[in-house]
């Protein structure tokens, strides 16, 4: 490799710099609006906040949730026909909902505990008589369960309704494996689908730079230091039990259980980390997270297929040590006591709402919502937090999507699935930009001299059977007449 190459920025190392940069961009912009004129401040807010900003932070988030749908059903489908096993599928479905739902146990009692010592919502002077919130209506359980079958497939796909599209890919998945080698050619279909996809990710990443600088710019941008100040004992309460969640229980597992190199899962998966926390959606990152961990992790696709798409949508941790410190901090701000069963009741709540609330949009303040009218805390304490909760949205998703990936390396490694020369590969899964834009106008000039090639082949075709026709001609017009 040459010093030139060398030399050059990594896509990762391209991604932190913009974030970095989005962040204080944003803060400046937002610092400076109260001491510029009407219209300055008219046209930062415009054009540059809700314009540009706004714009492109928009087109990147819809270009990675474009490839959602398609990957996780194709990937899906892949990756159970793989498996052909029913036995092993359900013994991988069966140890990667354990796991989930025993860290989301786990993130919520850590944050009861934490949230205890630390005391967020002692001494602050909020006014809570003008607190008010209106809760959405949790689904009951037995619909969820009802509702996880697609009365239409493509309807599901349309709708992004996940659980449903993950049955129905693991329906596929089932049937194609069972009827053998007369399914070869689909499931080929479907594998060549899952290459074009996953290229498809990689391309769409070169944007990441620019996408994430938008998203932090325009979130520091709107919410500034004033919003900040009056919970800031909150925010870091709940950053403090994310950051101990995360090098406690994750990596503590990583370490233990699965006995992998915690460091190098951090080197590997931290651009994974950077563009959960801009965009703020575990859905919307599943394509890059499930890149990273098939291609520089070393865990199967047939894993990953599955765990990857099943933690977006039920691993809770993240929303769960919220949940837990915001019960403390709305007991303490209204004066509430709890007992120590009120807090299993809390743990109880929101690990099974974790199942019973899976693929809701807007779960998160549902199930507080939930957890909060069963130790008999004012649902209306949510408008307290919910100014800070889009910046504590973005740590959440990046612990949420940490832990899709720990799990599914833990999973992988104890059926085997696990590749341990590509984890512990530096280079696994590289892809630099212009080594990629390369590849494709190599490819991309390749297929043009196959085009040419096949049109001069029909051309000579043509030109031949033109020949052959006056030739069959001029045989007739010579033939003596009888």
């Amino acid at each position: 490799m040459s010093t030139n190459s060398k030399s050059k920025l990594s896509l990762t190392t391209m991604i932190l710099i913009s974030l970095i940069a989005g962040l204080l961009v944003g803060m400046i912009i937002n610092l400076t609006m109260g001491h510029v004129s009407e219209g300055v401040g008219l046209f930062l807010n415009k054009y540059i906040i809700n314009g540009l900003f706004h714009v492109i932070g928009k087109i990147f988030i819809s270009s990675i949730k474009m490839l959602v749908v398609p990957l996780v059903f194709v990937s899906l489908v892949v990756g159970v026909a793989g498996i052909g096993d029913l036995k092993k599928l359900g013994r991988v479905g069966s140890k990667t909902l354990f796991f989930y739902l025993l860290t989301t146990a786990l993130a919520i009692g850590l944050a009861l505990l934490i949230a205890n010592l630390i005391d967020p919502g002692q001494g602050l002077n909020i006014n809570i008589q003008t607190a008010s919130f209106e809760a959405k209506n949790a689904p009951n359980f037995a619909d969820v369960l009802i509702n996880i079958i697609p009365k239409n497939a493509f309807d599901a796909m349309v709708k992004g309704n996940m659980l449903q599209i993950i049955f129905f890919a693991l329906l596929m998945g089932v049937s194609i494996a069972s009827i053998g080698n007369k399914g070869a050619s689909i499931l080929n279909f479907f594998q060549e689908s899952n290459e074009i996809v996953m290229k498809m990710v990689t391309l769409i990443m070169l944007m990441a730079p620019a996408g994430v600088f938008c998203l932090i710019a325009k979130v520091f941008a709107t919410q500034g230091v004033s919003v900040l100040l009056p919970l800031i004992k909150y925010m870091v309460t709940v950053l403090t039990v994310l950051i101990v969640h995360l090098l406690l229980v994750y990596t503590g597992a990583l370490g233990l259980v699965a006995r992998l190199n915690v460091i190098i899962f951090f080197k590997k998966f931290y651009s994974t980390l950077l563009v959960a926390f801009s965009t703020s959606s575990s859905n919307a990152t599943i394509p890059v997270t499930m890149r990273t961990v098939s291609e520089k992790l070393g865990v199967s696709k047939s894993i990953a297929s599955f765990s990857i798409p099943f933690g977006a949508t039920i691993n809770m941790d993240g929303t769960a040590i919220m949940q837990g410190v915001a019960v403390v901090f709305i007991s303490q701000v209204y004066n509430i006591d709890l007992t120590v069963g009120d807090f299993l009741m809390v743990i109880l709540t929101a690990t099974l709402a974790s199942i019973g609330t899976a693929g809701v949009p807007g779960v998160g303040l549902i199930t507080l919502s939930m957890v909060l009218t069963q130790v008999g805390l004012p649902v209306e304490g949510i408008a307290l937090i919910i100014g800070v909760d889009r910046l504590l949205d973005m740590s959440r998703t990046a612990v949420n999507i940490s832990g899709d990936a720990i799990v599914s390396l833990i999973v992988a490694k104890s059926e085997g699935e696990f590749d341990r020369k590509v984890y512990y590969d530096p280079d696994a899964g590289t892809h630099d930009s212009d080594e990629l834009i390369h590849d494709i106008t190599e490819a991309m000039n390749e297929s043009h001299d196959v085009y040419v090639a096949d049109e001069m082949r029909r051309a000579v075709e043509r030109r031949q059977g033109m020949e052959r026709r006056q030739q069959m001609r001029r045989t007739d017009d010579q033939a003596p007449n009888n």
